[in-house]
């Protein structure tokens, strides 16, 4: 598995991932780079998952742990161009209601964009 920040873009930073999510030793790698950048501050992540094949539930539970770890911080972590056998994991877990996910890397940059002409940069939603 590859991690790479790809851009940063109207607050967020788009991580493009790349290989199989299937935890492991690959998971302290996972972990690491996520905390490092909130350590940075970017706390606006958008995840790009076209070049995953394939998660497990190992895998799966790397991206709760990073979702957890970024809201914790004030941030919100989105998932972009999922692919349909990772998308069913997600759906049968019912797990798309605490991910958000878009069909593109626009569509999540735009997410972040809306809400900081609505002024709410935090992350923050009603009720949360």
């Amino acid at each position: 598995m590859k991690l790479k920040k790809k851009k940063e873009t109207y607050g967020a930073v788009i991580v493009e991932v790349e290989g199989n999510l299937i935890g492991g030793p690959e998971s302290e790698k996972f972990h690491a780079f996520f905390k490092e950048l909130i350590n940075e501050g970017k706390t606006n992540i958008i995840v790009n998952l076209k070049k995953v094949p394939w998660a497990n539930s190992q895998g799966i539970g790397m991206l709760i742990g990073a979702h957890t770890s970024i809201k914790n911080a004030g941030g919100e972590l989105i998932l972009t161009n999922v692919v349909d056998r990772i998308e069913s994991l997600l759906v049968v877990t019912q797990l798309l209601r605490i991910f958000k996910s878009y069909d593109t890397e626009d569509e999540a940059v735009k997410h972040f964009t809306d809400k900081r002409e609505s002024g709410d940069e935090t992350g923050a939603s009603a009720g949360a």
